[in-house]
Order: C-alpha cells, then structure tokens, then sequence
C-alpha cells in the first residue's frame, strides 16, 4: 500500500513563497506518476502540476505557469512543489497524488482519476 504523506503548508502573506513535500512510501516517486492538485472550500478538487515518472517535462495547469514547479528526489523518495509569487485565490488544500496511467491525450495527467493514492493534504493559506 503507497502512502503518500504532504507538507510545508502555512499561512503566507501575498507575493510570499512556500516549498510543499511529499514523501512517499515504498520506492513510489521513481516508478510512479506523480502529482500536485489543491481543493479550495466550495470548488472541486483542480490539477496543479505532474511529473511523469520516467521524467521529462513537467505539466503544469495555466494558473500555475510560472509560480509552480514541481521536482522529484528519487533518492530521498520525495515530490516537490515550489510555490512562489503566492496570491490569495492559491488558497487551498493541496494533495499529493501517485499513479500509472498510460498517455491518454491533452489531458494526460491533469485529472484525478488517473491516480491511484492520494495523501491527506496540507493547507496553504495566502492572506491578502
């Protein structure tokens, strides 16, 4: 059973920055797809960022390009998620997630249903 456990969240001020980790269990991040997505009160659950396991460039959602880059440690069994320039609207739980879809499309790796585990979430709050 992969358990993936997130942190790093906190309260930031506006144009502030936050590294989030994800540490998983098992020798997940090298053999698995590895993802960012973050669920703010109300709305559903948006994709963030991913990497493929077998590496390569990163996929990122539009909201997030240029803020966010997500990295991996093998070694150290970790994902990570830099978050810079953070606005209010990146308020949200954010939720590492692990998977091994195949290449589907344009929306390779951007849905939830393409993973299999998920960690509890950190909370990131950016006030104004």
């Amino acid at each position: 059973q992969v358990q993936l456990v997130e942190s790093g969240g906190g309260l930031v001020q506006a144009g502030g920055s936050l590294r989030l980790s994800c540490v998983a269990s098992e020798r997940t991040v090298s053999s698995y797809n590895m993802g960012w997505f973050r669920q703010a009160p109300g709305k559903e659950r948006e994709f963030v960022a991913a990497s493929h396991w077998s590496g390569g460039s990163p996929y990122y959602a539009d909201s997030v390009k240029g803020r966010f880059t997500i990295s991996r440690d093998n070694a150290k069994n970790t994902v990570y998620l830099q978050i810079n320039s953070l606005k209010p609207e990146d308020t949200a739980v954010y939720y590492c997630a692990a998977g091994t879809a195949y290449y589907s499309g344009s929306d390779y790796l951007r849905t939830p249903d393409e993973y299999d585990y998920w960690g509890q979430g950190t909370q990131v709050t950016v006030s104004s």
